[in-house]
Order: C-alpha cells, then sequence, then structure tokens
C-alpha cells in the first residue's frame, strides 16, 4: 500500500502535520507569518515577546536560556492540541477490544504500579498528566521526533500540570507547565523560558514496547482509556509515512548530521555525562549489545514485533520496528551476560530467558528484572541535534 501511495505520500504528511503535528502547522522560519527577525537587531524586550507569541501567555519572557528565533509556532496554538488532565483507565481485557497485538504502547511502571499508553491516544494529544505509583508523572510523545520520554511533576513540593504549547524548538514538542507557564523542551526537559528558566525534570525510565509484550510482562497492568472527553480518531497515524520519508523532517531549523539517515531510530542513552546511540538497523541483527557509557556496564536489548506508529494510516498494520530496552546487567546479586539465540535472549550464567522489559520469563531466574535505564527511541536527527557529540555504537 505505501509503495502505491509513495508519491502522493510526502503531501499527504505536510497536510497532516499542518492539522496536528506537535502544536504546529507549516509556518515560515520565524514561524509567526512574518520573516525572521534580524538577529543583528537590538533583542526583543519581554513586551515584544509576548506580543510575538500571543497575548494569552502570562509567561515571564525576561528570563529565557535559549535563541527565541529558534522557536517555530503553528495553528493549533496553546491548548490547541489538548493534554489528557484526567485519564482513565480500563483493565487489559478491556483493552484487547481496541490494541492489536504489535500497537506500540509506552510501558511505564513506578512502585508496583504498572500502566500503558497507547501511542494511538497520545499521538493526538502528546501530553497526560497522571499519578503512576503515587508519583505525579508527565506522560509524553512528540511524534515529529518519536520521542516517548515520561517525567516526575512534582518538585519543590509543587505538582505541576502541563500541555502543548503549540511551539516546536528543533521539530520538538515544547510545553508549558500550567502553575507559572513557563515553556519546557520536551526532549531534554527543561525550562528554556519563564520564571523555571533552567530546571530540569527528572525523566522516569520508560519503552516503547508491543501490547502483546506489555500485557505478558503485566497481566493485572492498566491501560489509558479512549474515554479522554476528546472525538479522535484513535487507532489511526494522521502523520501517515512520516517514518519513511527522506531529506529533512518537517518544522526542522539547522545542520542534519549525516552519520545516520534523519529518521533511524535509535536507542539513545546517555550517563555520567557520555551519550551513545544504538541504531535500530544495527540492533535487529545483533539483538544484545553489551557496552559501557559513563564508566558504566550496560546492556541493550532488541527485539522485533513491535510497529511503527509513524507508518502506515491505521497503526496495527504498519510495519515492524522493534522494540529496545536499556539495562544494568545484574540481578539476583550477581552479574549477568546475555547472548541471542535466535530471536531470544539468554543469560549466559543461568539459560534463563528475558524479554524486551527485562524481565526473565523462563529459567531458574524466571520473575527477576534488570533495572531499567533511561533511554528513548528516538529519530536519529532529534537526538544528534540535541546530542551532538553523541557516539554512534558501531558493533
Amino acid at each position: 500500500m505505501l509503495r502505491r501511495r509513495s508519491f502522493l505520500l510526502i503531501a499527504t504528511v505536510a497536510i497532516a502535520i499542518v492539522a496536528v503535528a506537535c502544536g504546529s502547522a507549516a509556518s515560515n522560519d520565524a514561524g509567526d507569518g512574518t520573516a525572521p527577525p534580524d538577529s543583528t537587531a537590538e533583542p526583543e524586550s519581554p513586551a515584544d515577546l509576548a506580543r510575538r507569541f500571543g497575548s494569552d501567555w502570562s509567561t515571564d519572557f525576561s528570563k529565557f536560556s535559549i535563541d527565541f528565533n529558534d522557536l517555530l509556532s503553528g495553528g493549533p496554538g496553546k491548548d490547541g492540541i489538548p493534554a489528557i488532565d484526567n485519564p482513565q483507565f480500563v483493565s487489559i481485557a478491556e483493552a484487547d477490544d481496541f490494541l492489536a497485538g504489535r500497537e506500540p504502547v509506552i510501558a511505564l511502571e513506578l512502585n508496583g504500579d504498572a500502566r500503558a499508553y497507547p501511542i494511538q491516544i497520545l499521538i493526538w494529544h502528546e501530553i497526560a498528566n497522571d499519578t503512576v505509583g503515587g508519583v505525579p508523572v508527565t506522560v509524553t510523545f512528540c511524534p515529529l521526533c518519536n520521542s516517548a520520554i515520561v517525567f516526575e511533576r512534582e518538585f519543590g513540593g509543587v505538582v505541576y500540570d502541563f500541555g502543548v504549547s503549540g511551539l516546536l524548538r528543533k521539530s520538538d514538542l515544547v510545553m508549558f507547565d500550567r502553575q507559572t507557564e513557563s515553556w519546557w523542551q520536551q526532549f531534554t526537559g527543561e525550562a528554556i523560558v519563564g520564571e523555571l528558566t533552567g530546571t530540569l525534570l527528572d525523566i522516569v525510565p520508560t519503552s516503547i514496547v508491543s501490547w502483546d509484550d506489555f500485557k505478558a510482562t503485566h497481566p493485572d497492568g492498566q491501560v489509558l482509556s479512549r474515554d479522554t472527553g476528546f472525538n479522535r480518531r484513535y487507532g489511526q497515524n494522521p502523520y501517515a509515512g512520516y517514518d519513511t520519508i527522506g531529506g529533512n523532517p518537517f518544522l526542522f531549523r539547522g545542520d542534519l548530521d549525516g552519520r545516520l539517515p534523519p529518521v533511524e531510530r535509535v536507542a539513545a542513552v546517555e550517563l555520567n555525562g557520555e551519550t551513545v546511540a544504538y541504531p535500530f538497523s544495527l540492533l535487529e541483527e545483533q539483538i544484545v549489545v553489551h557496552d559501557t557509557v559513563g564508566g558504566e556496564p550496560i546492556v541493550v536489548f532488541f527485539q522485533p514485533g513491535t510497529a511503527s506508529a509513524l507508518n502506515n494510516t491505521f497503526i496495527a498494520d504498519s510495519r515492524d520496528v522493534g522494540a529496545t530496552g536499556v539495562f544494568r546487567p545484574e540481578a539476583a546479586g550477581r552479574t549477568l551476560t546475555f547472548r541471542a539465540d535466535g530471536e531470544e535472549i539468554i543469560d549466559n550464567e543461568t539459560g534463563s530467558r528475558w524479554n524486551v522489559l527485562g524481565k526473565a520469563v523462563d529459567g531458574s531466574l524466571a520473575g527477576e528484572e534488570l533495572s531499567p535505564i533511561v533511554h528513548g527511541a528516538h529519530f536519529w536527527f532529534a537526538w544528534a541535534a540535541f546530542q551532538p557529540d553523541t557516539r554512534i555504537y558501531q558493533g
């Protein structure tokens, strides 16, 4: 199907992105319907910035850490893409009615509370404010970067609620908190404009995995319901073909890092100041990778069977891109080494079998779990834009 539509695909995706992408519509370089401001001119005053970005912001524009010219604004505007502020959940059995086995979900477990956030829902909302295992969190997904990131949203004794600003920077979602209306970069979790500029949100380990993998690992887990209070085409992908397009990603300003194709997925890791990208194309061949990052040993798992959220019109019919997990290779008080046996992941010490969520599913260590390390399954162009000094794992 995709092959037959290939010549129409770019136009179709462009129209879709105008309608829904990360709070964005196609825009010129300035993003506000005018020519880009002259970089040699006097800096804009807070009043000028307030006028430029809309009078409905109460953001403190006197505090910022970025070049405002890097921001692109789009049609939907502030809250034009509605965050989910009162998420409802259903059981595994109920979710089977609307989720196919290969469909991607964001898997999150905190303090024994396991929840799945289907991409088929979040692709239309991009943010869900929730409390999981007693921890207030914000679950986010930026379709243009394929970045699924979960943040703790309580700091300084305040629980913050996040929404979609309608702005992009480096093609990435810019969030805002409703308490101070500071603006936050989704990719880094850093406040970049406003009262809280410089504040960093803590990132919670999570993975994009298939619905089958989640429910096999967490049979008693909860699943974000389609009962969001909004009428959306859940199950459909408004960015059909986006991850097969060559050339520049949409709404990205800057130089692309040509070491990998722009929309190659990478398992991206940062530890102790070192950043590494593990291309999915390589992981698909090796299944298991042992490495040292920032002086710490890690293991990266790859497992086929997870559909792309950004490929076909219907996510359930999209191509298999697989899923990844990154862990400390220790369980049951011992250090483990792993190998691939076909598509299976086996530890050499006990012969136990493990899944992509780091749980032993068979063997003497069945039930044991590896400690997850924060990682993302991002598009390469986005990871490289924010982490230009990253090392690419070569095998």
